[in-house]
């Protein structure tokens, strides 16, 4: 088993490896004309960069002192990011690079056309001039009576012919390809000096390289802006058939995977607390990976969830990244900040029952879930709600006759594609699905884990409001 997973971190850093050369080559040895500062630059970057990445995900997982975490999570982590994005840059780049090459032969390709056929209409208006004078007439020479004009033709004015030189020793382009200079004939065009344009092969490497940069950085930027500036609230309507009238409306406020850590820290939290206290919910249900760190590193960072307001009180089951946190100083923690940990466990409300199952890898610990400890001997006429961290739980959420299951953990894929990556592994990505006679609402979450960035799946806490069908 260890010898598998040496392979398989020997062929992930090969990949890593192969990419971050490929990148390069594309992005800084194509744009470059050659050995300098910023191909120095360039190769530096591209070496520090996952060299940091490596840095951030093992000093977290490995308990590094909080300090080194932060220091790396944030440049590491966005490098994360940014690579992802250059990478299908640099793959869509491979498709227009032929194209616009294309384009830019068959240009050079006319105006040589041009060029030539300039060539012939001069030649051909000298040879008539020629030829009147052979039959004794002059060419734009006015004759006066008593004065011999001059038998011989005026001198040939140069031709405005463009002059095509070949491509200068040492310049990126095909071997023997002739480089335009542009400049009319007898005028003296620089073959290697500094106003030498490129050739076109470094002008198509600097054009998409540039658009490759920008669009990944771009995206980056724009993903990491949305995290920062805090969740957004959406809100969802649920019939439950067994919700009696009086419960109509009830409305719930689900937060999953707030993910405090080295890069989303006290702020963050506090900016999560404000959004769901504006919504002024009747409960709030925390579904999992509220951290990614120790109580020790991360209990100032989650102070602030002791300001959580709602007229029944929050709520709180484990996620994964509890059990590689510490799982049972976080349910501590979390009852002493006022939030009610339902470990297996089962409360009644007014109007429906509200479970909580512990996250599946509590399994290692000798704490996963227990579905008949929390929801075997209920009242099957009543309601039941059940928080669950992970989507995959909801099978057994059918067997046991829950009608409702809240949950997070999938981010919504966190960075596209990464959808089609949770999509393979979990049965809803995000929103509202119907399995059997039981509901699944998966939150894309609060926060995020690794790169503080978000793609094509933006951050929610989400307003459930339960409605009775007696209503």
């Amino acid at each position: 088993m260890v010898i598998v997973f040496v392979l398989v971190g020997v062929a992930a850093l090969a990949v890593l490896g192969g990419f971050h050369w490929y990148a390069w080559r594309r992005l800084v040895r194509d744009t470059t004309a050659g050995p300098g500062t910023a191909r120095r630059v360039g190769a530096a970057l591209f070496v520090a960069g996952p060299l940091l990445m490596l840095g951030a995900v093992v000093s977290e997982r490995a308990g590094a002192p909080f300090w080194l975490q932060r220091t790396l999570g944030w440049p590491g982590f966005l490098w994360m990011a940014l690579a992802l994005y250059l990478l299908l840059a640099l793959l869509a780049g491979e498709l227009v690079r032929p194209l616009l090459r294309r384009a830019l032969d068959h240009r050079a390709a006319t105006r040589r056309t041009a060029g030539t056929e300039a060539v012939a209409d001069s030649d051909s208006g000298t040879d008539s001039d020629a030829e009147a004078v052979a039959h004794g007439t002059t060419v734009g020479v006015h004759r006066t009576p008593g004065v011999s004009a001059s038998t011989e033709p005026a001198p040939k004015e140069p031709s405005a012919t463009k002059l095509t030189q070949p491509a200068a020793p040492g310049e990126p382009g095909q071997p023997g390809e002739p480089r335009d200079s542009g400049e009319p004939l007898g005028t003296a065009a620089p073959v290697d000096g500094p106003l030498a344009a490129p050739s076109r092969r470094l002008f198509v490497s600097r054009v998409v390289g540039g658009a490759v940069a920008a669009a990944a950085v771009g995206t980056v930027g724009y993903g990491t802006y949305g995290v920062l500036r805090g969740p957004a609230v959406k809100r969802v309507t649920v019939p439950l058939a067994k919700l009696p009238r009086s419960a109509h409306g009830y409305r719930i406020a689900v937060v999953s995977d707030i993910h405090l850590g080295p890069v989303l820290g006290r702020g963050f939290a506090q900016k999560v607390v404000d959004t769901i206290n504006s919504t002024q919910p009747d409960l709030i249900a925390v579904v999992g990976d509220l951290v990614d760190g120790s109580v020790k590193n991360l209990g100032p960072a989650a102070a602030p969830l002791a300001g959580l307001r709602a007229r029944h009180g929050a709520y709180f089951v484990t996620g994964n990244h509890e059990y590689f946190s510490g799982a049972a100083q976080w349910v501590r923690e979390v009852r002493e900040l006022g939030i009610h940990p339902l470990e297996n466990a089962r409360t009644e409300l007014a109007g429906f029952d509200l479970a909580g199952v512990n996250d599946v890898q509590g399994e290692s610990e000798g704490h996963g879930p227990d579905f008949d400890r929390a929801l075997g001997d209920r009242d099957t006429a009543r309601a039941c709600v059940l928080l669950a961290h992970q989507p995959v739980q909801i099978h057994d959420a059918v067997r046991h006759g829950v009608d409702l299951q809240l949950s997070g953990h999938t981010h919504g894929g966190q960075l596209w594609p990464g959808n089609l990556v949770a999509a393979a592994a979990n049965p809803t990505v995000a929103g509202l699905e119907r399995y059997g006679d039981t509901q699944l609402y998966v939150s894309r979450g609060a926060g995020a884990w690794g790169p503080p960035t978000r793609v094509g799946a933006p951050s929610d806490i989400t307003v459930v409001e339960l409605a009775s069908r007696e209503a």
